[in-house]
């Protein structure tokens, strides 16, 4: 896999196509497993690791459900690939962060990806443009089934899949959907969906997972229980309550447009004139000016800048991919520098025709 052919793309989850993309950026299923009778990863010395790691290459370039898979040493990789990687959602920062034998076997499309030795030997995940997790589940579950039939995956009776960490063991699958909430931030409702999601046994989570911060209005909602039920019910806990955020959001977009639009068009049109406009520009402030620009598209109040072309400067404004279209290494202070004219150029470019 070329990294300088990625650089011109967007990955499946900012697309902004699928079912109720105005909202649902995208839709991730992620299943968690270990080789039998091998040392899981965090106490695995390098030989295991490396006869991990050869086990399952070889196995995974055999599958029929997923043979555009291409192979990347994580390892052999320097650190500004490894962190363009984690901003396209295809590894996680553990796995840029680990050391030793550790490898990502990724999709043309983006859409599948598969990571060997990181917290566990293996982790699938696969990525729906919208909100589909029943065709991200439906495509998982059957490269999870093939490779299951020349690989014996370390399992208990009692406990279901065995993984490095307790909480994933069971089916050991997250189910994740990301969404873009700006309304209920700005009308302070947010904190009333952590709270409702706390009681459900669901997780809020920012741009990048675990641990990261919700940029861009961004937040990911997905299971903390993998113990005790089934595949099929972990999705149905995940899908009984993404309608009603959808509905909350759409009745704060609708509610800040009928109290004062002027002022809410206002609002967005300021943030296209700061990003169309500044000479330098932190990733913060150019997530936060697009979240409104996004929200503007969406409700009507922009009308000359394409839904695409937002979401697509979302992933290309993060500091490895500004470092990666520019084609050299940058401190912060250059990048901003260079982050406000890659945005001049784009929201100012004539549409193609």
């Amino acid at each position: 896999m070329e990294f300088d052919d990625l650089k011109a793309t967007s990955g499946e989850w900012l697309r902004g196509t699928g079912p109720e993309s105005d909202i649902v950026i995208s839709s991730r299923i992620r299943l968690a497993r270990n080789v039998a009778d091998f040392t899981f990863p965090p106490r695995a010395d390098e030989s295991t690791r490396r006869e991990t790691e050869a086990l399952l290459k070889e196995n995974i370039r055999e599958l029929s459900t997923a043979s555009d898979l291409k192979v990347i040493d994580v390892d052999q990789i320097d650190d500004l690939d490894r962190k363009f990687l984690v901003e396209r959602q295809l590894i996680s920062r553990e796995h840029a962060e680990s050391s030793g034998a550790r490898s990502a076997c990724i999709g043309a499309l983006e859409t599948v990806s598969l990571m060997i030795n990181e917290e566990d030997h293996l982790r699938m995940q696969v990525f729906r443009s919208g909100y589909a997790l029943e065709s991200a589940w439906t495509q998982i579950n059957k490269i999870d089934d093939e490779l299951e039939e020349r690989v014996s995956f370390a399992f208990s009776d009692e406990f279901g899949y065995l993984t490095s960490c307790p909480t994933n063991a069971g089916t050991g699958m997250r189910v994740s959907v990301m969404l873009h909430l700006p309304a209920l931030v700005l009308t302070k409702e947010i904190q009333k969906v952590f709270q409702a999601m706390h009681k459900m046994n669901l997780a809020v989570r920012g741009l990048y997972g675990e641990g990261s911060q919700a940029m861009g209005d961004f937040y990911q909602i997905s299971n903390q229980v993998t113990l005790g039920r089934t595949e099929e019910q972990i999705i149905q806990n995940v899908k009984r309550v993404i309608p009603d955020i959808l509905d909350y959001e759409r009745r704060a977009r609708q509610a800040l447009i009928k109290e004062d639009r002027q002022r809410l068009h206002d609002q967005v049109s300021r943030a296209l004139g700061v990003l169309s406009s500044a000479r330098q520009i932190s990733s913060e402030e150019t997530m936060e000016k697009l979240s409104s620009v996004r929200m503007g598209i969406n409700l009507g109040l922009v009308d000359d800048v394409e839904i695409s072309t937002v979401n697509e400067l979302f992933m290309h404004i993060q500091p490895a991919h500004l470092q990666k279209i520019r084609g050299e290494e940058l401190e912060s202070t250059q990048r901003n520098v260079v982050r406000a004219a890659y945005l001049r150029d784009r929201l100012t470019r004539p549409p193609q025709n």
